[in-house]
């Protein structure tokens, strides 16, 4: 049966690139449905995805498109299996939610295997879904503590994707190596204006416009990761930080959704610090 496989790849750009890919791909009998590219002429690496329909092994298929490009090249060869999810949380209820209900009605090819939070207010929430909920109390424990037992906890589900839905504290290097290119964080600022706690309050002291939300993956540094999607909403001098609040939750869902959306359809590539989103 013939499967449907996504390519990626980041390599140094050079002529003949897309003849060298496109030949491994015609000599193994496989039909192009989808094709993109981008060039970054700032840091010379050249970007592609492309789905191809065919019978041949994903391990088979990246050995043979690395041996044909350049060195210093990234490839990567997914079928289309379902992706598994593991969703973090605290105490905030809205991103969660929008989660658990897109999930339930199948709208992206993934499941969602277990939620865990720091507390045990979502428990009853999450299991009406019926999804395993796990609490990994802080209390009395170090941030390294805290961690390892998250870490336990997540990796008995194998999760393809972390995602922080207002999970709210900073995560340590181990943490974020251990899942490195793994975990999606949904800010509640348009970065990057407003890092750290308290954005809305930030922007109302700063006397802003528009408040935006941030999805971006987790790195070393607090909310500075490579950035998947953004989006704003209009607010002005009648709405205090309470108000922004309330009114950011909506765009704090659509963006976290958005950016989730991508990165199970194997859409976003990292370069660096910014990503290639096709």
């Amino acid at each position: 049966m013939k499967k449907l496989l996504t390519i990626l790849v980041d390599c140094p750009d050079q002529k003949g690139l897309i003849y060298k890919i496109t030949s491994v791909l015609y000599q193994n009998e496989l039909n192009i449905i989808k094709n993109r590219e981008y060039v970054d002429l700032d840091t010379n690496r050249f970007f592609m995805r492309t789905e191809v329909e065919g019978l041949i092994d994903e391990a088979e298929l990246a050995a043979e498109l690395k041996e044909a490009l350049p060195d210093q090249s990234w490839i990567s060869v997914v079928s289309d299996r379902k992706k598994k999810l593991v969703l973090l949380v605290t105490k905030e209820n809205h991103c969660l939610g929008d989660l658990l209900v897109r999930n339930h009605f199948g709208e992206w090819n993934a499941d969602v295997k277990a939620v865990i939070g720091n507390y045990e207010v979502l428990r009853n929430f999450t299991e009406r879904f019926d999804i395993p909920y796990h609490c990994v109390s802080a209390e009395g424990l170090s941030r390294e503590e805290h961690e390892q037992k998250m870490i336990q906890t997540i990796d008995q589900y194998a999760p393809d994707c972390i995602v922080l839905a207002k999970y709210m504290r900073i995560l340590t290097p181990d943490f974020v190596k251990h899942y490195e290119g793994k975990v999606i964080n949904i800010h509640h600022s348009f970065l990057p204006a407003f890092i750290g706690a308290q954005p809305y309050k930030q922007a109302y002291d700063r006397g802003v416009k528009i408040i935006g939300a941030t999805a971006h993956f987790v790195n070393h540094h607090l909310d500075e990761g490579p950035i998947i999607c953004q989006n704003v909403i209009p607010v002005d001098h009648s709405q205090n930080a309470s108000d922004m609040a309330r009114a950011g939750k909506d765009v704090e869902k659509m963006v976290l959704a958005q950016a989730l959306k991508l990165v199970l359809e194997d859409k976003v590539l990292l370069s660096g610090n910014k990503t290639v989103v096709f």
